[in-house]
């Protein structure tokens, strides 16, 4: 589940497609496109947790401090492809 973790929030950073797949018309991808793709590849592992937590038995209740810390460590996943593609320097 943290593999998948990594790989949805680096994904939006990683390629210039939208979620991966579908072309866009323009050859690079402005922040706000990748935004919502994180927040929804936020929301889809989330949900694929939580199905995964129910097949397997009791699904607990989470208070907001569960979401706070997956929202946070969910950002901290997307760093590597964030400081890739915003923070170096270009020739």
């Amino acid at each position: 589940m943290i593999l998948l973790a990594f790989v949805g929030a680096n994904l939006p950073f990683a390629n210039q497609r939208l979620f991966g797949v579908l072309p866009i018309g323009r050859p690079i991808k402005s922040i706000w496109l990748r935004l919502l793709e994180l927040i929804a590849a936020y929301f889809a592992v989330g949900i694929l947790g939580r199905v995964i937590e129910s097949r397997l038995g009791n699904a607990f209740p989470q208070d907001w401090a569960f979401y706070a810390v997956t929202a946070s460590l969910f950002l901290t996943f997307a760093f590597p492809t964030f400081g890739y593609q915003y923070l170096r320097r270009r020739r």
